[in-house]
């Protein structure tokens, strides 16, 4: 059975961040099918003053006057009938949470998820991070229809995006979420015509994997080299945003960090990794343990984030080093 403008593809959305818009609002712009629910996280205290916060894609499936399902528990009989009454053809999955198998394989023709790489490779909750942190130029989204292993499922489609030397975390997603909308909406046709594929991952003899992100994925280990921090960096900023603890204990977080090309840094005068040095006025470099890394970009515990000029103008840098 294929869909017709008459019988268009009837689709449940599965989605919580700001992620999964851009496709849930390309979905309900084809004719060819029609969003008959959205399935989204609970609403969440956050703030200063905890009031509940509403989830990017139930904020976006309200302004398209949208069913939203928040069920704090997928197993429940009582919610997994209220699921079933939508009669749904698809089920279309972005950034969402592990399915049960009686949800994923509710629907006549399954469930499909977009994910952020290029499947097999980064398998797991965090694949923009980790293609970053990697130090990667290239990464991709992907279309695949779900089953029991996560992240393991035919493959549809998928398509490939540079990752460009200046990307961090933040502007790597907004091109993946866009990059996914699209073929979102493309593997949904594909499927609607009767004609997707469906092709077995490829065994491949290294595999990276992008686990959930902890606070110490964060911690900077200035024995590591300049080049491989610098990507930590950008990976993870501006969030969660590595890190380093400063001599007098505090914490500095660093959004923007690069190589600083310096022979001596490398080579046998170089200090012990971790040793802080600046001119008090206009850089601050920290000895890793290849070359020194050049901090751009960073916050002190307590205070806004700062270019690093500007940081200096009010450090007092003696507690570091003597200025050179």
């Amino acid at each position: 059975m294929t869909s017709t403008p008459d019988s268009p593809l009837r689709i449940i959305f599965m989605g919580t961040p700001e992620f999964a818009v851009p496709t849930l609002n390309a979905l309900t712009t084809w004719p060819g099918c029609e969003v008959v629910a959205v399935l989204t996280a609970p609403d969440k205290p956050a703030g200063r003053g905890r009031q509940l916060q509403e989830s990017a894609v139930k904020q976006a499936a309200v302004q398209h006057g949208l069913p939203v399902l928040q069920p704090t528990n997928l197993k429940d009989p009582a919610f997994q009938e209220e699921l079933r009454s939508y009669a749904a053809d698809l089920q279309v999955v972005v950034a969402f949470r592990m399915l049960p198998e009686t949800v994923w394989n509710m629907p006549r023709l399954g469930s499909i998820n977009i994910h952020a790489s290029l499947l097999p490779q980064y398998r797991g909750a965090a694949p923009i991070n980790w293609a970053l942190m990697h130090g990667d130029t290239q990464t991709g989204v992907t279309s695949f229809f779900l089953q029991h292993e996560i992240d393991t499922g035919n493959l549809i489609y998928q398509d490939t995006v540079a990752i460009a030397p200046e990307d961090d975390f933040g502007s790597l997603y907004e091109k993946l979420k866009v990059a996914g909308a699209a073929l979102a909406l493309r593997s949904v046709q594909a499927i609607a015509a009767g004609n997707a594929p469906s092709i077995p991952q490829p065994q491949l003899p290294e595999l990276r994997s992008a686990p959930k992100l902890q606070k110490e994925t964060g911690r900077l280990d200035f024995q590591q080299s300049a080049p491989t921090l610098a990507n930590v960096v950008r990976g993870l900023s501006p969030i969660p945003t590595a890190f380093t603890q400063l001599p007098d204990g505090r914490t500095l977080k660093i959004f923007k960090a690069q190589p600083f090309d310096d022979e001596d840094a490398s080579g046998p005068d170089a200090t012990a990794p971790g040793t802080w040095h600046t001119d008090g006025r206009s850089y601050l470099r920290v000895q890793t343990g290849d070359g020194l890394l050049d901090l751009l970009d960073v916050q002190l515990e307590g205070k806004k984030r700062m270019a690093i000029l500007d940081f200096l103008r009010g450090f007092n840098t003696s507690s570091l080093v003597a200025p050179q």
